[in-house]
């Protein structure tokens, strides 16, 4: 029996070298296909594996970038949460800052405004040049304390944002001209120039204001200069106007330039009386000039003199003209006075006041005491002189509204506050009463009640 038979070799022609070559080459390209196909095997599990870590890779940062994201989230969370609380601290703070500044221009200016009448009364009532000059002193020495805490008081308002500016047209000729009067006994009695150059302009600016910055800057000028003069100018700059305080005093040494705007400097410069000043003049300036948003500038000589200018915009139209009544110097012998003022040292002083000048004086401290007085047979006074504050939150206006509908008694009214509000400035003006600010200057008093009396 034949065994099977496995693989049986085709015939084939005889093996030679040529066939044996071909034979060769293609097994060489077998080979090559092969190792191609295992090469590109290879490359794709590779490169699958390179993507499988480069996947977990970016997973790792997203998540790394997501929690830090998330952490930063809750950061600004927590900050806005801060800045929220903080904002509220800080207008809780600002209206607490309000009302000690009313109670302040009130309550501490208030024992100075009795200390001044009464020294007022002191030094008609002295019996000697001694005594006179005494008394002038301590005067000397109340103003300066009345300036110092006005000032303070100023500063912080405008620093709280407190002092909001009425801005309308303000003819400047009128204001230059009121701040040269004001100042031309000072500059001659230092025997210099007060020369003034004001053109015929209109500006848009708060004229209050505007008048605080301009008498600051004049008294500072006349203050520091010995010899020469002080000039007040005011020119068209194409739309705008520049005010110019040019003096020839001593000058503002260079290192000192960026400081004389800082609270309480006060540089190496003395003044007309020896001293150096608050230094809060300029400070005040320039926080009215910004809150105006009028630029001020500075240029000054050593031993020449200094320019201070400010720039404010020209108004497009005209105010109405209007020619303030000048107050006529008359006796008050016999003038029925009457008074309303709680504070009981302030009262007795303004009765003294009043008294030395020949008036007649009642003095009440509110609304009741004048109503038992009108059934006492009060008889109608000739003026009164009423504080708007009073005890128990009661407001001193309601006194004359009380005479005019009960009694019809339209008498002149003297409003005395050292509250600044325009709120009451405009009941003030409503009610037409005078508003005259705490510390009452008895000049000031005097001359107010001789032209309402007139």
């Amino acid at each position: 029996m034949n065994r099977p038979t496995l693989w049986t070799e085709p015939p084939t022609e005889p093996q030679t070298v040529e066939s044996l070559t071909h034979r060769v080459a293609k097994l060489e390209r077998i080979n090559a296909a092969l190792m191609a196909h295992v090469e590109r095997t290879m490359d794709q599990q590779g490169g699958a594996y390179s993507l499988f870590q480069t996947a977990i890779m970016l997973e790792g940062r997203v998540r790394a970038r997501t929690e830090e994201l998330t952490a930063l989230m809750r950061s600004l969370e927590r900050s806005n949460e801060a800045m929220q609380a903080a904002k509220e601290e800080a207008e809780t703070a600002n209206r607490s800052k309000t009302r000690f500044l009313a109670a302040a221009s009130h309550d501490l200016l208030q024992p100075l405004n009795a200390a001044r009448l009464s020294l007022s009364a002191l030094t008609d009532l002295a019996p000697g040049p001694e005594a006179k000059a005494v008394a002038r002193q301590v005067e000397r020495g109340l103003e300066t304390i009345e300036d110092l805490i006005k000032a303070l008081i100023d500063i912080s308002k405008l620093d709280a944002g407190i002092v909001r500016p009425v801005v309308k047209p303000v003819r400047l000729a009128d204001l230059v001209a009121g701040i040269e009067a004001s100042f031309r006994p000072f500059a001659e009695r230092k025997e210099l120039r007060l020369v003034t150059r004001c053109a015929d302009l209109v500006v848009e600016t708060d004229g209050i204001l505007l008048q605080r910055i301009l008498q600051n800057l004049v008294s500072n000028a006349i203050r520091y200069t010995e010899r020469g003069g002080v000039l007040i100018a005011a020119r068209r700059r194409d739309k705008r106007c520049r005010i110019d305080v040019v003096d020839t005093g001593c000058g503002i040494p260079e290192n000192e330039r960026a400081l004389i705007f800082e609270e309480f400097f006060r540089g190496g410069r003395e003044g007309d009386d020896g001293g150096v000043g608050l230094g809060l003049g300029l400070s005040i300036v320039q926080r009215m000039a910004s809150t105006l948003d009028h630029a001020l500038a500075l240029q000054s000589r050593t031993g020449h003199g200094t320019r201070l200018s400010l720039t404010l915009p020209l108004a497009a139209q005209r105010p109405d003209a209007r020619v303030p009544l000048a107050p006529l110097a008359t006796a008050l012998t016999g003038a029925r006075v009457l008074a309303i003022e709680n504070d009981a040292s302030t009262a007795e002083a303004l009765r003294r006041l009043l008294r030395s000048w020949d008036a007649e004086v009642q003095v009440f401290r509110d609304l009741a005491g004048v109503v038992a007085a009108l059934g006492a047979g009060l008889a109608r006074p000739d003026v009164m002189v009423i504080d708007y504050h009073l005890d128990n939150g009661a407001c001193g206006l309601d006194v004359v509204d009380y005479l005019r509908r009960n009694r019809g008694w339209v008498t002149p009214v003297i409003l005395t506050t050292a509250d600044h509000g325009a709120d009451i400035a405009a009941r003030a003006q409503a009610t037409g009463a005078e508003l005259v600010h705490k510390p009452i200057k008895p000049a000031q008093l005097r001359s107010l009640l001789a032209y309402m009396l007139a």
